[in-house]
Order: C-alpha cells, then sequence, then structure tokens
C-alpha cells in the first residue's frame, strides 16, 4: 500500500519544477484530494521556513490518469516580510488539470475567536464502521479503488435512511493519515489538504435523497478552498464535521471544519462539485 509521505516526495526537474508520483489507486480518475496534497507540498519546497501556508484557493481543471505521474509547476508570485503567495499548476502529458493558489503567513500573535465548536461525538474508539464499508454496502461500484488511499476514515453518522429520504444533518467522521509521519509540519498540512477532499462532494446529494454510491452519479470536484487556523498533526485522529451549503444548477457547495480530539478547531474548508445524473 502506498504511504503518504511517499506521495508527496516529490523529484525536482528543474527550477521549481518537479514531478509527483503516481496516485495508489489502480482505476479511476485521480483523487482530487492528492492534487491538492502534491501541490502544497511542492509550493513549500519554494518557499523560506519561517513562515506557514494558512491557506489555498484551488481549481480541478480537468481529470487526471492514475496511471501517470503529474509534472509540478511553481511560480514565485510574491515574497514579501510577512507573506509569500504561490501558484501551482499540476499537468500531466503537458495538460493542465489543476490550478491553485497558496498563501504562507510569517507566524504572529493574535487574538483568538472560534465561531464553530467541536460538536458532542462518539471517540474514534468507538467508532467502527468505515468509509469504505458503508459505501461498498450501499452500491458503490466493485471497481472503486478507494480504499487504497493512504488514509483511514470512521463514519459517525452514516446515512442509513433509503434511497429517495432527504438527508440533510451534518455528515461527521473521524479520519486520519494512516501512518506515523516525520514531524515536518509542512508534511502534516499537506496531509491535512489530502483528506479535505475525501467526501465533501459526496454528501451534497443527500439533501435530494440521493446517494453518492448510485451509478448514475458522474461528480466531480470544481474548486476547493481551505484555511488553516492552528498547528495539525494529520496521523492523528481528527474530525471532519461537514455541512452542505447549497445545490442547484448541476453543482453542489459544502463546507466542512476539523477539529482535533481536544476541540481545536485545526481548519475549514469549502468545496463545490458537479452533481450530474444520468438516468
Amino acid at each position: 500500500m502506498t504511504v503518504f509521505s511517499d506521495l508527496v516526495h516529490l523529484k525536482q526537474t528543474g527550477d521549481d519544477r518537479f514531478q509527483a508520483p503516481t496516485a495508489p489507486e489502480s482505476t479511476g480518475r485521480m483523487y482530487g484530494g492528492q492534487f491538492l496534497a502534491q501541490g502544497l507540498a511542492a509550493a513549500c519546497l519554494t518557499t523560506d521556513d519561517d513562515r506557514e501556508v494558512h491557506s489555498l484557493h484551488a481549481y480541478f481543471l480537468r481529470a487526471g490518469s492514475v496511471e501517470a505521474p503529474l509534472d509540478v509547476e511553481v511560480d514565485r508570485v510574491r515574497d514579501g516580510r510577512s507573506f509569500s503567495a504561490r501558484e501551482v499548476k499540476l499537468l500531466q502529458e503537458g495538460k493542465e488539470l489543476f490550478r491553485m493558489m497558496v498563501s504562507f503567513h510569517v507566524p504572529e500573535d493574535g487574538d483568538e475567536y472560534t465561531a464553530e465548536t467541536m460538536p458532542d461525538v462518539p471517540s474514534p474508539d468507538s467508532v467502527a464502521t468505515t468509509y469504505t464499508e458503508f459505501s461498498f454496502a450501499n452500491g458503490e461500484a466493485p471497481d472503486w479503488d478507494g480504499a487504497a488511499r493512504p488514509m483511514d476514515l470512521l463514519y459517525i453518522n452514516p446515512p442509513d435512511a433509503p434511497p429517495g429520504v432527504p438527508v440533510t444533518e451534518p455528515q461527521r467522521l473521524w479520519t486520519r493519515i494512516s501512518e506515523a509521519l516525520p514531524a515536518d509540519p509542512a508534511i502534516h498540512k499537506a496531509g491535512l489538504a489530502y483528506l479535505s477532499d475525501s467526501t465533501l462532494v459526496d454528501h451534497t446529494v443527500l439533501p435530494q435523497g440521493r446517494r453518492w454510491q448510485n451509478q448514475a452519479l458522474n461528480g466531480a470536484s470544481l474548486d476547493h478552498a481551505m484555511w488553516f487556523h492552528n498547528s495539525v498533526k494529520a496521523d492523528d485522529w481528527l474530525l471532519f464535521d461537514q455541512h452542505v451549503i447549497a445545490t442547484g444548477h448541476a453543482r453542489g457547495s459544502a463546507q466542512g471544519y476539523f477539529y482535533d480530539q481536544k476541540g481545536r478547531l485545526i481548519a475549514s474548508c469549502v468545496q463545490e462539485g458537479l452533481i450530474r445524473w444520468e438516468d
């Protein structure tokens, strides 16, 4: 099984140019979280150690093949006294698949406030249902290879209502990178970016009584924004609390909050995805 630290180990091919490893899956389109993680890892390699990523904004432009590596290009847009900005492009066979802006900030002290607080949920030790098990039990395609990804997902409140019944409650999972990671904070934030694309788009079909395992669904991530609020250990269990914002016009948007087991808000993200039905 592919380990995450190998997935974000990039080979330098030129000035601010890298090659990223192939995907762990054997079939299908490349997972969007891999774009996010490898792009962020490349941006960190071009930025001084005195500053940390605090936000990213990305667009998924084309589907990627799991059978080929990615070429990564980083543009050093700006380096100021407190902030740095990087533009990252991921390409495959000369075609641009993904573009992302990443902002870095020299850490500073400041007043703290959190509007969202961690919901009361069972501990990871008491949750037995995995996301993969739930998906296969509810009609996921037999050749889906998402279980090959180096992450663990425990589903706290899977939408067990029959198809046709709307589900609007927040969807909550415990998640982590499935190996012990090096102490490098950049790898842990890349790991969190990898996790952030895992289920957000899936849940946007629930309010209409649909289920993402339905083979008539043609869905894909369109864009993704993320803000990092605190330090993170991506190899520890994190609560991923997800809410559907709106759906319409063959698109759906959702927001997610990551909390550590101490209740700290670690990061927040928003994503829009394609919801196209072929039935």
